[in-house]
């Protein structure tokens, strides 16, 4: 059945990396009639990285300039002019436009495109059925057209709980993954047109234990196509159980191994990203486990291999380097997102801790920044910021929740990946992140309300 989740941020992702919430989005690139996008996110085709939020029935973009986030902004809901539906309460459901967003060039004109999911949208008279509509890149940016794409509606089945973007065929084309909150993923492939086509679409049910809260999108076992991981929860010898099922790209998508990683209580919005942290070649899957050890979190991430995931560590903030103690209703995990800090070739992984004590003030929040290594991820010489550190602006108060979005990108193209962490923009270096010359960026919204 339809269930509500925890309503958060949801912000686009690049191509293969899931963003199920709590990210920002990236990417760029070189405007030209009929050759793909160079950049999953560049949607006005200025070569800039274009960065777009949803909330609260909302979706805002901001777009790009050389060295991050510009102030040119638009918004739109369900009533702005050309993308179908109507704002506002859907069948006694919160109206959820832009709950989930992905970003790809799903036409293959030059022009990053936003699929914006809405997973409480009534269909005809099917109440929560959920949809999925496409705003279309243009020179101009999005706004100007939008398509829904076809799905059989069914009421309380929130089409649209989770969305992800890959080449999950290995075609050259970008594929569309869209799960429900029933028990099926939905994979569309390119190549997609305004007029709402699509490539051949695949359907993949979920076990009878598994909900699905969460799609992450990347390459796990080194061969061209993109893979899959569907998040979810259920019941397992009667215990509720979390888990990340395999789904591995290829000409046939194959259904792969369901791993369980909580067996303490449910997460309704889990967020994950893939990276090869420990640059062996496979893609590693590192999920969050926020009501590990009474809701202090945890990150658990399952190492990729030839056939899909393989072992498995957790950290926490028990974790040795890591700055912080681990303490209930922390969030530890509750913002993820992968990039190379310090130029050492190893991805490294951003922490947010929205609910962190900062001093004596609750739920002030932080990110630390875990390196990467021939090991993997760990503490060892991991970074921890809050709106108390030296050189972050603003002051540090309580439930602001810094650090519930975080992303980590090459910001200024030096060759190393920035922090952007509730609009605060940290720069960094060979050395890593720092604090010198963080900027506040007019980012809208920066953080939830």
């Amino acid at each position: 059945m339809f269930t509500h989740r925890k309503l958060r941020l949801a912000l686009a992702t690049a191509t293969a990396v899931s963003l199920t919430g709590g990210l920002l989005v990236l990417a760029t690139q070189t405007a030209a009639a009929a050759t793909p996008a160079k950049y999953a996110d560049d949607f006005n085709g200025d070569g800039f990285r274009d960065y777009a939020v949803g909330w609260a029935g909302e979706v805002t973009v901001t777009y790009g300039t050389a060295t991050g986030p510009g102030t040119v902004t638009k918004t739109f809901t369900q009533d702005s002019a050309g993308i179908p539906g109507k704002a506002g309460d859907s069948g006694g459901y919160a109206d959820l436009f832009g709950d989930q967003l992905a970003n790809a060039d799903f036409n293959r004109d030059g022009y990053a495109d936003l699929a914006v999911a809405d997973r409480s949208e009534k269909v005809g008279t099917k109440v929560a059925a959920g949809a999925v509509t496409i705003l279309w890149g243009t020179r101009s940016g999005l706004g100007t057209k939008a398509t829904r794409i076809p799905a059989t509606a069914q009421a309380l089945y929130g089409f649209g709980a989770a969305l992800a973007t890959g080449d999950f065929n290995g075609d050259g084309k970008a594929d569309l993954a869209v799960a429900d909150g029933v028990h099926t993923v939905s994979i569309y492939r390119g190549g997609f047109s305004q007029s709402g086509t699509t490539g051949a679409v695949t359907r993949h049910g979920y076990s009878d234990t598994l909900e699905p809260t969460g799609l992450v999108a990347g390459n796990v076992t080194k061969d061209k196509a993109t893979d899959l991981y569907v998040l979810g929860q259920g019941y397992k010898n009667d215990k509720m159980t979390q888990a990340a099922w395999f789904l591995r790209g290829g000409t046939t998508v194959k259904a792969g191994a369901v791993t369980t990683y909580d067996t303490s209580s449910p997460d309704y919005s889990p967020t994950g990203v893939i990276a090869d942290f420990d640059k062996n070649g496979y893609g590693d899957l590192a999920v969050s486990d926020t009501p590990y050890n009474k809701h202090a979190g945890s990150v658990v991430v399952l190492r990729g291999g030839s056939g899909g995931p393989t072992t498995s560590y957790r950290l926490t903030q028990t974790t040795a380097g890591v700055a912080t103690a681990a303490t209930a209703h922390d969030g530890f995990g509750s913002g993820l997102s992968a990039g190379d800090t310090d130029r050492d070739g190893y991805p490294d992984l951003a922490v947010g801790v929205p609910e962190e004590t900062v001093g004596t003030l609750k739920q002030a929040g932080g990110v630390h920044v875990l390196r990467g290594g021939a090991h993997g991820l760990s503490g060892t010489g991991s970074r921890w910021f809050t709106r108390a550190t030296a050189g972050v602006p603003g002051k540090a108060t309580p439930y602001e929740a810094f650090g519930q979005l975080v992303r980590l990108r090459d910001f200024d193209r030096d060759g190393d990946a920035d922090l952007l962490v509730s609009g605060v923009l940290l720069r960094a270096g060979a050395a890593g992140v720092t604090a010198d010359g963080a900027t506040e960026l007019a980012l809208v919204p920066a953080f939830p309300q």
